[in-house]
């Protein structure tokens, strides 16, 4: 559809007045602006094009179609272009009581919640003549209830991946306004289930590809880790004996560990040569199949192996899975937006309940690793906003010496790639406050160790940064810091680090 409609309610203010009440389509409150600054999560352009009298507004995106924001945090797609927004708003003016329904309700329970809705708004003004006058000068048909609930309902199944809307500031992600789209891991796993049903039906061109392709291999693993079949041995082989051949070079995979444990469950004591050699590629892999049955062992040996391994690690339910695995699966697949936007709402949760952190059986203490792996996530993504909003909750609940020196010095990086360049600075300077004064003995060797050398070398390409940005004053001062630090390492630990000291002091005095 165009915007055709849209031009005609800016020429006429019979129109504009119309949309705007009775259809709480408004115009003008477009330059007020939304009720906070806020962006895509995919970093896509915003155009603000109308608003209503709730404090919502309707954005047009970068491919036409209009996000609804409300007030209140929550924002989903409700049409392809702003006709078919306008569209749905007129003929559908208690639309937002309607996100919950489904063409499967059925023509009944869709036209009695319309009903109950318009005969409430009946009761203050109309509605039927303004539809029908507005419905005519805009050249709009007459579509029944159920129709624009079902293009209601399609469209807000779009708004994720690419449409999530964020608080500009803060960088949380609003509600999904209307129904959940699949998990994640359906999503992620539906390449893998194809292929995994081509290796079934004997497609021997599938068990050539899926074999030579890691992102292939890996997914269609998980594909059969959670439908699991008689048949699937000699499939499992197959892609055991590639994982062997290509996956070790980089020591254990969790799919190289799954390959194994699949095949074990099948009992062929067969196996055990296979499964034996992969034990021994290196140590990891040692450790990470520890258990498995010498030769001679029985069928019996071998399945009771795999299945404490495969419930102890595995199991047959993906929403079990962390998700992390289905985040790094959809990145494999190119399917950035989709591991974008579900990693900002693991964030998101951990931000408004820290108690999710908490070990379980020990309450009183917080299990931080989750944030700052989200950190590492974000940063490959590129997403550094992000990136820097999990380190600095990191960073913030540390509490050891160590701990506060290193994530600082962490978030130090993070600020500096972001040109957030005098947030580094401070950041370093928590770290050399950690230094000096840690209160207790965590760091007592960092002088003769990498945290040391690395803590060094992140002042040294801060002390860049400000000279490269025209800030001579800054830069010295915080070269004076480096040197310092620098001064305390042992002569081992500074080795590394005194070429770029060396290059970085000549740069200071070059904009000096």
């Amino acid at each position: 559809m165009t915007d055709h409609a849209l031009r005609l309610l800016r020429q006429d203010r019979r129109l504009t007045d119309l949309a705007a009440f009775p259809f709480g389509f408004d115009l003008d409150r477009a330059a007020h602006g939304h009720v906070e600054e806020v962006r895509l999560a995919s970093g896509g352009p915003l155009e603000t094009v109308a608003g209503d009298d709730t404090g919502g507004t309707y954005f047009v995106c970068a491919d036409g179609s209009v996000l609804y924001a409300d007030s209140e945090g929550t924002a989903g797609i409700i049409g392809s272009s702003v006709d078919e927004a306008l569209e749905l708003v007129i003929g559908l003016p208690g639309w937002r009581d309607y996100t919950h329904l489904s063409p499967e309700d059925g023509e009944e329970k869709i036209l009695a919640c319309v009903a109950e809705t318009e005969d409430e708004i009946s009761e203050y003004y109309g509605i039927d003549e303004e539809r029908a006058e507005l419905r005519a000068a805009l050249g709009f048909p007459e579509r029944s209830p159920v129709e624009l609930v079902g293009r209601l309902r399609a469209a807000l199944l779009r708004t994720e991946p690419d449409f999530v809307l964020l608080n500009a500031d803060e960088g949380c992600a609003y509600d999904r306004l209307g129904p959940d789209g699949p998990p994640l891991w359906e999503t992620v796993l539906a390449a893998g289930r194809a292929d995994l049903a081509r290796l079934r039906e004997g497609d021997r061109t599938a068990w050539r590809e899926v074999a030579e392709d890691p992102v292939r291999r890996r997914i269609t693993l998980r594909a059969a880790q959670f439908d699991r079949a008689e048949g699937d041995l000699e499939l499992l082989r197959h892609l055991l004996r590639h994982l062997l051949r290509h996956e070790t070079r980089s020591s254990m995979t969790d799919e190289l560990r799954l390959a194994a444990v699949l095949v074990g469950l099948h009992g062929d004591t067969g196996d055990l040569p296979l499964l034996l050699e992969v034990r021994e590629t290196d140590f990891d892999t040692a450790c990470g199949l520890g258990g498995v049955p010498e030769p001679g062992a029985s069928a019996d040996e071998l399945r009771r192996w795999a299945r404490e391994l495969d419930a102890s690690v595995f199991g047959t339910d993906p929403s079990d899975e962390p998700v992390s695995t289905w985040t790094d699966l959809a990145r494999d697949q190119g399917m950035t937006e989709l591991a974008r936007v579900t990693l900002i709402r693991e964030l998101d949760g951990i931000v408004m309940d820290q108690s999710r952190l908490r070990r379980p059986g020990a309450p009183h203490t917080l299990a931080t690793a989750p944030l700052s792996g989200l950190a590492r996530d974000f940063e490959e993504l590129g997403d550094l906003p992000q990136a820097l909003r999990a380190q600095r909750l990191y960073a913030a609940l540390q509490e050891t010496a160590w701990d506060r020196a290193s994530a600082r010095r962490t978030l130090a990086r993070l600020e500096r790639k972001a040109g957030r360049l005098p947030q580094a600075v401070d950041s370093l300077a928590a770290v050399r406050e950690a230094l000096a004064t840690p209160g207790d003995d965590s760091l007592r060797h960092w002088r003769r160790i990498n945290l040391g050398c690395f803590i060094a070398e992140e002042h040294y390409r801060l002390t860049l940064a400000l000279a490269d940005a025209g800030r001579p004053e800054e830069a010295r001062a915080l070269l004076t810091a480096a040197d310092a630090v620098l001064g305390e390492l042992s002569d081992n630990a500074a080795k590394g680090v005194r070429e770029l000291a060396e290059r970085t002091a000549a740069r200071v005095r070059e904009v000096g």
